[in-house]
């Protein structure tokens, strides 16, 4: 099937402009928190914020590129994107690969470094909107053949170890088949028998990823070590009230009580300055955004686009409830990015490639609409 290669004047003119329009606004609003986060006692800016406004600047060229070549001509070329990039990247991590915050989860690539999982969400939803929707999962030996092709790139994510990308995965993985189709008591065997062998998960998590689910229950368990972070996110997030302090006036991240404020906890230095009423923007934006890719799934008739939209769906609001939830200590701390505000070039990327998807879906609709 042929596929209209859209210009630019026409993504404009007939793009989702909501959806464009309130991604733009929450990643100004999160250039100018991680500049706050860099802005400690007596230093200045490191340049983070500067760098991200970089990414962003390519991540918006990647994004047009991505819509000229259209969703259905990537999914053409799904087996190959998966296996070539998303999983061969995946396995030279694991062999050559840099040890950030006890994961091997990053290439060093020069001048950038390079996190593969962030760039396997896309390769993995690119499958599975190929694969389920050509060997529907309908019945067991497709369902399983279906389940084993997606869990390698999982697996390979969780042995890193890398906790909150392979739930990720696996998130992306169930919303996906629940969209192309399987039995409904195939999805809940799966699910039952997720939560029968976390116990056997627990055996393979590292000290510090036990520390960190264990601290999420009682954060006094470890004050000065693994509760620390939560214990100072909660601080910052509480101290905002409903107003906030005022940009660049947050003391959590200014007297570096919070760790790695512009990036895992980004939430934490945004809610602290602008307060509840700022937070509550923030919300309803990501609200908006979902509203419009869901919207895009809807209207779309290629089953192939609904599964890849899902799965996209399903990917970044896990990442914002988790990051959101981890920053005012209702969930456990994972260390996953909060889409569009934390600070990061793979991340920024992905996401961004991840809606011109979407939008690339949408836009294939619009000639029924016309």
């Amino acid at each position: 099937m042929g596929e209209k290669r859209f210009s630019i004047k026409e993504i404009f003119a007939y793009g989702d402009k909501v959806l464009i329009i309130s991604v733009l606004a929450l990643f100004v609003l999160g250039v100018l928190s991680i500049y706050s986060a860099e802005m400690g006692v007596g230093r200045k800016a490191s340049g983070f914020a500067m760098r991200q406004l970089v990414w962003g600047l390519i991540s918006l060229v990647v994004f047009f590129v991505v819509i000229k070549v259209g969703y259905r001509r990537l999914i053409n070329w799904a087996y190959f994107i998966y296996w070539v990039f998303s999983v061969g990247s995946l396995l030279i991590v694991l062999l050559t690969g840099l040890t950030v915050k006890g994961a091997q989860s990053w290439l060093n690539l020069g001048l950038l470094r390079f996190q593969p999982s962030e760039a396997g969400k896309i390769g993995l939803a690119l499958v599975m909107a190929k694969h389920f929707c050509r060997y529907p999962p309908e019945n067991l030996s497709r369902f399983i053949g279906g389940l084993i092709l997606a869990g390698i790139s999982t697996l390979l994510v969780f042995i890193q170890p890398d906790l909150g990308s392979s739930i990720v995965y696996g998130l992306m993985i169930l919303i996906a088949l629940v969209v192309a189709g399987a039995p409904k008591r195939y999805v809940l065997t799966l699910t039952g028998l997720a939560f029968v062998l976390l116990p056997v998960g627990w055996q393979f998590l590292k000290e510090y990823q036990k520390k960190r689910l264990l601290v999420f229950i009682n954060p006094a368990l470890d004050p000065l070590g693994a509760g620390y972070n939560v214990i100072q996110s909660r601080i910052a997030v509480g101290s905002g009230g409903l107003l906030g302090k005022g940009f660049l006036h947050g003391l959590q991240s200014k007297l570096r009580f919070l760790p790695e404020p512009h990036t895992d906890f980004i939430f934490s230095v945004y809610a602290e300055e602008f307060g509840f009423l700022g937070s509550l923007i923030v919300l309803v934006l990501f609200c908006v955004v979902f509203w419009r890719i869901i919207n895009a799934g809807l209207r779309c008739k290629d089953k192939r686009g609904k599964v890849l939209v899902a799965s996209l769906a399903a990917w970044i609001w896990f990442q914002v409830v988790e990051s959101i939830g981890m920053s005012m200590g209702l969930l456990p701390i994972t260390g996953l990015p909060l889409p569009f505000l934390s600070y990061g070039g793979s991340s920024l990327l992905a996401v961004s490639v991840a809606i011109a998807l979407v939008m690339s879906v949408y836009l294939s609709t619009m000639k029924d609409y016309e």
